[in-house]
């Protein structure tokens, strides 16, 4: 993966001894939260030790664990430190199990994204060695545009974008700025020129002429600037069947929030479950690796949870990190955990795709397999 810019500026002057520490904030969350987090941080920790990147973990409790500690779901003095973390580890919520009167504010995940302005969601789907997909082969990333769209509860400065004027009629507005779209699709280059240089536009302009139409408006303008980069437009419905049918022709795939959405859950799917579906939320100065799936309570507490989700998208923000402070070894290091990945997947495996191992026995394994190379 690749950083979304360059050159920008870093904060507040460190001392030397905080210049040599990253700074990782871990936000547990909800349900099997905690278990896959723990995975994570047990691999990255392996990371660090072995490319020297004294990486510095700091926890805080969000979802349940902050509401019973802070009163809040994302308590403000929690949602403070994220803010000046180097990254964030972040573990799924499960909001629909929260207090009454805790469901009338945003969940974690929403307030963190509007918050710090994580405007884009990356999402890679790709086959692996070893794990049973539905499609023979599969590698593209999902660049998902994640503040605005249909996102009812992000995506207004105040107040909420979803109301009802009478008791049997409900609304919704769609937001879709120029920017918006400018910034996802300048993202989406950066990554493809990285990768086999093809970026997908989805959209439904035949039906939402203003809104997708201004999506396609500010795509094509950015697009002008990478001529190297071969472009399609497909109107999502069809991308629907189209990455059934032939899904190894897609490269960086770019879409609202909305349509970004259920599309990466189905390009996960397809490649192999959502227990492997990586994502980074970021922005060109902040990023939180943050699975693609949710909290599971139906697991929860009993170590059978797979992590690879989490770890990889851990992975991803190793290599953000690299290319945001000029640190090749953060990058290497990335690329170790993924390819560890893959060879823990070729002979091992959680239940859920078949395998035999908890939770805690992937993580161990996947760190053993970076600390050793």
């Amino acid at each position: 993966m690749q950083w979304l810019g360059a050159g920008r500026y870093l904060g507040p002057r460190r001392s030397l001894l905080e210049s040599l520490l990253m700074k990782l904030l871990v936000l547990a969350g909800d349900g099997i939260g905690p278990e896959i987090t723990a995975a994570s941080v047990q691999v990255l920790k392996a990371a660090s030790d072995r490319f020297r990147l004294d990486l510095e973990f700091e926890h805080e409790a969000i979802g349940h664990a902050g509401i019973e500690r802070h009163g809040h779901a994302l308590h403000d003095r929690v949602l403070a430190r994220a803010r000046d973390a180097d990254g964030v580890v972040m573990g799924p919520h499960d909001a629909n199990r929260y207090p009454a009167e805790h469901k009338t504010y945003p969940n974690p995940s929403s307030i963190i994204r509007k918050e710090l302005d994580l405007f884009a969601n990356l999402r890679p789907a790709r086959t692996r060695p070893g794990v049973p997909a539905h499609v023979e082969s599969m590698d593209l990333v999902i660049a998902r545009e994640n503040t605005e769209g249909f996102m009812a509860d992000r995506n207004m400065y105040r107040g909420h974008a979803e109301f009802m004027p009478t008791r049997n009629l409900a609304q919704s507005i769609r937001n879709i700025s120029y920017e918006g779209c400018a910034r996802i699709t300048r993202a989406a280059c950066k990554l493809a020129m990285q990768r086999r240089r093809k970026v997908t536009l989805l959209h439904k302009a035949h039906v939402f002429k203003l809104s997708d139409g201004l999506f396609l408006k500010a795509a094509r303008d950015v697009l002008a600037d990478y001529p190297k980069i071969e472009t399609e437009e497909v109107i999502v419905d069809a991308m629907m069947a189209l990455v059934v049918r032939r899904p190894e022709s897609f490269d960086v795939v770019v879409a609202t929030n909305l349509y970004g959405d259920l599309i990466s859950d189905l390009t996960a799917e397809l490649s192999g479950g959502l227990g492997i579906g990586a994502s980074l939320n970021s922005s060109l100065e902040r990023a939180i690796a943050q699975a693609a799936h949710g909290s599971a309570p139906d697991i929860a507490g009993r170590n059978v949870a797979n992590p690879t989700a989490m770890i990889l998208s851990c992975a991803m923000l190793l290599v953000w990190l690299a290319a945001r402070h000029q640190r090749p070894d953060f990058r290497q290091a990335g690329e170790c955990i993924e390819a560890a990945i893959d060879a823990q997947l070729k002979e091992g495996r959680t239940r859920d795709l078949g395998g035999t191992l908890d939770t805690d026995a992937f993580g161990e394994m996947v760190a053993r397999r970076v600390a050793r190379g």
